[in-house]
């Protein structure tokens, strides 16, 4: 009698959730672009192509017809929802022999919670004339606030979308995301680019790079057909990319009968215009990763050999011709074995993952962008504030206005100095007379954001926050919010690794680090965190202020009329501050 009681519950359940009225929405529809991973925006013959329509005059046909298909595309968007659906419709068969429909096909959903954690989503799917998948039982929020979680939603790898929708219940939160602003990954390259065999969209290898190093990525991977010939490498040249990467060697192999005279001519012709193009920009060239029969089959071990062989006498080349920023990974590091593949040749999930890998140990490298052991040192977003702010449209703020205004001073740091004053503006403003008695004349922005915590900050300066603009002094002050989670060893350390980061981006800025100020029933702890901050700032190249000390009182506990709530200073709060740091800026 339980047993069917419980069974009664859960069919009336599934028939409620099923039954919800659903609020759709199309992307189609947007009046800015919500698709990461499109090149071309403004160009596109149809939504969802990788190139421009131009393209179709320009490249083979096999090329322009693979441009179709959605590969790396993705769409953003915040939602409170239990409950999400999309539907929507593809232009070829739903599978292939060796690769599901829910890779060649499919969708992907993931979620980002307040802490900037990534979670997956699983749903139901069923591949008909139009494609469905129901991502149900969602937890619909985080404890912060009531507005929802990020989601990020992968298109199908080996198909073209014809057209698509979200839904969810009526009265549920969902705002579509625009594109980010950061400067993208391009990946040119073959089917196994493109996202041959993975399990599902998130599964390719440049998903998983985006992912890990939460950067948009455009993948040009064209299946059979990355060849580095010069119309398509024209093509990946005009993108303003943050590094390329160019991974063709498994469509340039002896089977294709190309002469071993031309790829080499390919590479070095592609390669110089790329970098005629994009003077600075990291180019990224990959070996052959091989097959997985290599050591039953001599000829097909042959192939990968043989053009592994040119590719590092190539790299040679355009090194001695004084081509820098130029980068080879060798097959050994993406660790491909009689493991990682579908059919000898395309890896599944596992060898995905190692291409992966192979590829972020390059990238953190190239970049700059090294993650620690702790929490402090491993970048990531969040969204603890939003009932007062958008973390990431402040952040997009932050890079549109870097663009025009070239900031002389920047204020980087929590709540503390996103509600100071200055620009970009913040919806609070308490210390307005002394930001622009003290630092406005200095050239000063203020790049903070509530509730953030130094990974926040670092991971706003990986993504490009002191990039395109020369500063004369960076000023950090960040820390109380990794108080309740972090040892102060965590914090100090976290701090010098911060410093590392700024300095790489900004060597010609002074860097200052503040004192963490003094808050209610933490100050003697905050006393001796800051007499350790001092000794690690003089040996981390940054000088080091401690303008807190001026809300003190004579027994060393907070002057209460100085802040509004023991934490945050108020107006005359702000002015001792500034008064400090007046003495210890640059002008």
């Amino acid at each position: 009698m339980k047993f069917r009681l419980l069974s009664l519950l859960l069919i009336f359940s599934g028939l409620t959730a099923s039954a919800q009225t659903l609020t759709w929405w199309n992307p189609a529809r947007s009046l800015v672009n919500v698709l990461e991973g499109k090149g071309w925006p403004e160009e596109a013959a149809s939504l969802y192509d990788r190139f421009p329509a131009r393209a179709e005059k320009a490249v083979r046909p096999p090329v322009w017809n693979l441009s179709r298909n959605s590969a790396g595309m993705m769409i953003r968007f915040r939602s409170n929802a239990d409950q999400i659906v999309v539907r929507y419709a593809v232009g070829g068969a739903h599978a292939m022999p060796h690769m599901p429909a829910t890779g060649v096909s499919g969708v992907d959903l993931y979620a980002v919670n307040s802490d900037g954690g990534l979670l997956w989503c699983s749903g139901k799917y069923a591949f008909k004339d139009t494609v469905s998948y129901t991502f149900a039982g969602l937890i619909p929020s985080d404890p912060y606030h009531p507005k929802g979680r990020e989601y990020r939603l992968y298109l199908p790898l080996y198909n073209s979308v014809k057209w698509l929708e979200i839904g969810v219940p009526e009265g549920a939160v969902f705002s579509p995301l625009p594109a980010r602003l950061e400067k993208p990954i391009v990946v040119y390259g073959t089917s196994i680019a493109q996202g041959a065999c993975a399990s599902r969209p998130g599964m390719a290898w440049p998903a998983i790079i985006g992912r890990q190093l939460d950067r948009p990525v455009i993948n040009l991977g064209f299946s059979g057909n990355g060849r580095m010939e010069k119309e398509t490498v024209d093509l990946v040249a005009e993108l303003d990319a943050k590094v390329f990467l160019i991974d063709c060697l498994p469509n340039l192999i002896a089977t294709v009968n190309i002469p071993e005279e031309e790829i080499r001519k390919r590479y070095l012709e592609g390669v110089r215009a790329l970098r005629a193009k994009h003077p600075t920009t990291p180019i990224v060239l990959a070996e052959h990763a091989g097959y997985t029969e290599a050591g039953t089959n001599l000829t097909r071990k042959k192939y990968f050999e043989d053009v592994n062989r040119w590719i590092r006498e190539v790299f040679e080349q355009l090194k001695s011709e004084g081509i820098t920023g130029l980068s080879l990974i060798p097959q050994a590091q993406f660790g491909q074995d009689v493991e990682t593949m579908v059919d000898g040749t395309h890896p599944s999930d596992l060898g995905m993952m190692r291409y992966a890998e192979g590829y972020i140990k390059a990238l953190r490298g190239i970049l700059n962008e090294p993650e620690g052991t702790i929490a402090t040192t491993r970048p990531v977003t969040q969204n603890r504030d939003a009932a007062i702010y958008d973390w990431q449209l402040r952040h997009r703020e932050v890079l549109s206005l870097t663009k025009t205004r070239k900031p002389k001073l920047v204020f980087m740091g929590n709540s503390i100095t996103h509600y100071w004053s200055g620009v970009p503006q913040a919806p609070i403003e308490r210390g307005k007379d002394a930001w622009m008695s003290v630092l406005e004349p200095r050239g000063a922005m203020n790049f903070g954001f509530g509730w953030d915590r130094i990974e926040n900050v670092l991971w706003r300066v990986y993504h490009d926050e002191l990039d395109g603009f020369d500063a004369k002094q960076v000023v950090l002050l960040i820390g109380t919010n990794n108080l309740q989670f972090n040892t102060d060893a965590e914090i100090t350390d976290g701090l010098k690794f911060l410093i590392g980061a700024i300095r790489k981006r900004q060597p010609g800025a002074s860097v200052l680090v503040l004192g963490i100020l003094p808050r209610r029933g933490q100050e003697v702890r905050l006393k001796g965190l800051n007499e350790q901050l001092k000794i690690m700032t003089s040996g981390a190249g940054a000088a080091f202020s401690d303008p807190g000390k001026s809300l003190l009182k004579s027994d060393q506990t907070i002057d209460e009329s100085l802040f509004t709530d023991g934490l945050h200073p108020n107006g005359k709060g702000y002015s001792r501050i500034a008064k400090e740091l007046d003495a210890v800026l640059l002008r």
